[in-house]
């Protein structure tokens, strides 16, 4: 019989067992894949964006505002880096508040957390599928791949579809319905997008530095970032962080527009004055290759056919053309259909309504002695660090509340 099962060895549910092991409860976890932390090993290219120094609610998501306000209060940057502090493991800043282990390396990460959870006595039952969950008197019996575990209580921390690859998986969320809870759909988010648009291969490979708009009825998103166009459509930092909108966009319309700022450190206006100046009036230079001052040469075709400039020299372009040209720069349409999906993206939307679950302590307002924490919660964050501050809060919360 233990005080508390985990189901799940990702980042909520190492640090609730390390949490609730300090309390002095007798902890077992149990994880679907082959090791512990698998999508932490794959967070910030390898190196595991911690956290942000500045998690504040804006930056997270969910049907339920008042939930995420709740949980993240009391629960700074300056907390996480003392649990972590705690357990050994020193944290750098970089830029726009993003935190890192001092290594820069994620498995450090999962590798302290791991020797915590050993040196307090927590078991690990890796390559372990949990298959059902029933409560009777007052116990959890957890049905599993390599036997039966009693419980008095159960942390589902299982995480939620993204990156199945990764070991992303639903189940949490099939777990809490069982005992009353309901979902809130899902789809991904920080994820590349997808477009029908003809002769994209054209443009793969090309990365820019950018501003990228999607024209909301009610308000205007401006993602800032570089930009790769690829075969399929289009990633990059902007992109990713653009997503969520645009897919939630697509809910009501079978493609969505973003406007790209192709020279987002220049103006309009600039852009315009120093194309002017360039321009030799006598000079035969054909327009694609006067563009290659300004622009990648793979963009110019996307330019200068819509305008029906192919034709040009240097010497025929007029100031009207020069502002088309430049408005064409300044706001290059590309049109979006898709993602791709839940394979591609780093985080999933939606999962158990957060309305039944105590925020303070993570616990089913519906189920005495369930807990549920992390991504399988219907809370996503901008990118950054925010996903995994979230994870862990709501793990501390957790493991201390058992």
């Amino acid at each position: 019989m233990y005080d508390v099962v985990i189901i799940g060895a990702g980042a909520s549910g190492l640090v609730s067992a390390i949490v609730s092991a300090r309390r002095g409860n007798k902890v077992l976890i149990l994880e679907k894949n082959s090791t512990i932390g698998k999508k932490l090993l794959a967070t910030g290219n390898g190196r595991c964006n911690i956290t942000n120094i500045r998690p504040i609610p804006d930056r997270f998501y969910s049907q339920n505002r008042k939930f995420i306000i709740s949980v993240l209060n009391e629960f700074n940057y300056q907390s996480i880096k003392q649990f972590f502090k705690s357990i050994g493991l020193e944290l750098i800043e970089a830029k726009e508040g993003r935190v890192f282990p001092m290594s820069l390396q994620a498995s450090s990460v999962v590798d302290i957390l791991g020797y915590e959870c050993k040196q307090l006595g927590v078991k690990i039952l890796c390559e372990t599928e949990v298959k059902d969950i029933t409560y009777d008197k007052s116990i959890y019996s957890i049905k599993h791949t390599k036997g039966k575990s009693t419980s008095k209580n159960i942390i589902i921390a299982t995480g939620h579809k993204s990156a199945p690859q990764l070991g992303g998986v639903d189940d949490g969320v099939s777990f809490a319905k069982k005992f009353g809870h309901k979902r809130v759909d899902s789809f991904p988010s920080l994820v590349q997008l997808t477009s029908p648009m003809p002769n994209l291969k054209a443009l793969a490979g090309v990365r820019v530095d950018s501003k990228v708009t999607l024209y909301k009825k009610d308000k205007k998103i401006e993602k800032r970032g570089d930009i790769l166009f690829t075969s399929y459509g289009i990633s990059g930092l902007a992109i990713l962080d653009i997503s969520r909108f645009v897919l939630e966009e697509l809910f009501t319309s079978s493609v969505v527009k973003l406007e790209i700022d192709l020279i987002p450190k220049m103006s309009y206006k600039q852009l315009i004055a120093i194309m002017r100046k360039s321009i030799r009036k006598k000079s035969l230079k054909p327009i694609d290759i006067w563009l290659q001052g300004f622009i990648n040469k793979k963009i110019i075709p996307f330019i200068l056919k819509p305008l029906k400039y192919e034709k040009f020299v240097e010497k025929d372009i007029q100031i009207k053309d020069i502002e088309r040209i430049a408005y064409r720069i300044k706001s290059f349409e590309f049109i979006v259909d898709g993602s791709r999906g839940y394979k591609g993206c780093e985080v999933a939307t939606g999962g158990v309504d957060t309305r039944d679950i105590n925020p303070k302590t993570m616990e089913s307002k519906i189920q005495k002695g369930l807990y549920l924490t992390g991504e399988v919660l219907d809370v996503d964050a901008d990118r950054g660090g925010f996903n995994l501050h979230f994870a862990w809060v709501s793990g501390i919360r957790a493991g201390n509340s058992v």
